[in-house]
């Protein structure tokens, strides 16, 4: 676990691949590929030329193991996420530096339509998941009408022919 600093100048410790790895569930593999994929930088490197990681790189690594774990995104539209995470973060510092109307103007229109193509990512994620579900129903409502035939003595009707096909 990484070391909260006792003083606020103090430095925080930094984090090999391996304890990386081991607080955050993945693989130094896939930390590695990440960083060739564009999702994480290390924040440092040692001597040895060891990458060394801060807390700031767990809590993103925790981030994107819960968009592509939890809700299925792929790394394509995780570094977008973060991408539009971070120009949102950049924008914010350069709408409170400024007072000029017209640059805030342009900054506010580019975070609504970084805000506009993360819904529009959501609500796909969230029509294919209703999609989803709704055919496991479907299949869920005709496996219990096989058990109520069955039940009710109307197996016949789901019986195998010849070609393994039931009959109707």
């Amino acid at each position: 676990m990484t070391d909260v600093p006792a003083h606020p100048a103090a430095p925080a410790r930094l984090l090999r691949i391996q304890e990386v790895a081991a607080e955050t569930g993945l693989t130094p593999r896939a930390i590695r590929y990440y960083e060739e994929f564009g999702l994480l930088a290390p924040a440092a490197r040692s001597e040895g030329d060891y990458r060394l990681y801060d807390v700031e790189d767990l809590e993103r690594l925790r981030f994107i193991r819960g968009l592509r774990d939890d809700a299925g995104f792929s790394l394509a539209e995780i570094g977008q996420l973060l991408e539009d995470e971070q120009a949102r973060d950049r924008n914010r510092a350069r709408f409170q530096a400024t007072t000029d109307a017209s640059e805030r103007r342009a900054l506010v229109v580019d975070a609504l339509k970084r805000v506009d193509r993360q819904v529009a990512s959501l609500r796909r994620k969230k029509d294919r998941l209703e999609a989803m579900l709704a055919e496991a129903e479907d299949r869920r409502a005709h496996l219990a009408g096989h058990l109520d035939d069955i039940d009710a003595g109307r197996e016949a009707a789901h019986a195998p022919t010849r070609t393994g096909r039931p009959a109707r």
